[in-house]
């Protein structure tokens, strides 16, 4: 089981698809003796990776002091960057607190492209050093993409620029409209080119040697079964099942862009949200509407939750961009 506390909305760059909307610190984020009582909660409740994100993680002065205590509670810490912050220094001194690896985000070979997305100048070059940086301090690090339609056709490219650059895996997010994300939702992919992209995807992940993860796109594992290409997951979208989010001020909501509120770890514990809430209950039955409900790859796939409530308005509803239509339960 893996949750990710967005640890601050504070971020330096202002990126079109950010689904907190991060640039100024929000109000009444968790504080450093907060920040450990959910680290503590989050160990009781049995999760074993936290990734620590944002906004950006790197804005709080305490992040190591919280990543080396999320270590000694027995957690794989993990970071959630832009990756424009991370120098040689900065490398060292996450690994040196307990960091296993950090995730940083390059959404195209075009250093234009990904700096209009991420609405920064020097964004592209600055994640580059930065992964160079993780590199060179033996911090392993992957490469996150947020595929739209105007870098879909670059996704291979990515992959092998990110062989190159070292990263032990490449992560590709399909966007789920949330935050300033509903302002581009046109230019996400739809049925057809998803279906295609997941399938060049597995194509290509048959011909490297890491590990490609693509993210809210839960078809993906129903692809791997009928291409017969192998991978270590078991299931798709994991939203409420084995994986949560908290945000800056300690609300939890069954992932990134499933926005409904379970409640605020400051009222309530975390482990008691995770072990009680009726949402979290409900999405655990896997009692899916539609094509879902009825997919013989409910188990595996699972349908992304969040696309379905926001396109559906139920988070239990059919997947809206999957091509395949089950028959029977499995």
């Amino acid at each position: 089981m893996l949750v990710s506390w967005n640890t601050t909305n504070a971020c330096n760059l202002y990126c079109k698809h950010c689904y907190r909307d991060s640039g100024a610190r929000a109000a009444e984020e968790l504080d450093t003796v907060e920040g450990k009582k959910l680290i503590d909660e989050i160990a009781r409740a049995g999760f074993k990776i936290m990734i620590f994100s944002g906004g950006e993680p790197l804005m709080r002065d305490d992040i190591g002091e919280l990543i080396a205590y999320a270590h000694g509670r027995g957690l794989r810490p993990v970071l959630g960057s832009n990756g424009t912050l991370i120098t040689p220094d900065v490398a060292l001194k996450l690994k040196k607190a307990g960091a296993m690896a950090v995730g940083i985000s390059l959404d195209s070979t075009d250093p234009d492209k990904h700096d209009h997305f991420r609405a920064s100048p020097g964004a592209w070059q600055a994640a580059v050093d930065g992964m160079r940086a993780c590199r060179e301090a033996g911090l392993p690090f992957q490469v996150h993409t947020t595929v739209m339609e105007w870098n879909s056709d670059e996704i291979e490219e990515l992959t092998d620029l990110s062989v190159k650059l070292g990263a032990r895996g490449h992560h590709i997010f399909f966007m789920v409209p949330a935050g300033r994300a509903v302002n581009i939702e046109a230019e996400t992919l739809r049925a057809e080119q998803y279906e295609q992209l997941l399938k060049r995807i597995m194509a290509k992940q048959s011909r490297v040697g890491i590990e490609l993860k693509p993210t809210c796109a839960p078809q993906f594992m129903r692809i791997a079964r009928q291409m017969g290409v192998n991978v270590r997951y078991t299931r798709g979208c994991l939203a409420g099942t084995a994986y949560c989010i908290i945000s800056p001020r300690g609300d939890v909501q069954p992932c990134a862009y499933l926005n409904i509120p379970l409640g605020n770890v400051r009222q309530i514990p975390f482990d008691l949200i995770w072990r009680e809430n009726e949402v979290l209950q409900r999405l655990r039955t896997l009692d899916y509407n539609g094509g879902c409900g009825t997919c013989e790859y409910k188990r595996v796939c699972g349908g992304c939750r969040a696309r379905a409530h926001y396109y559906h308005g139920d988070y239990m509803a059919e997947e809206p961009w999957c091509l395949y239509h089950g028959r029977k339960g499995y």
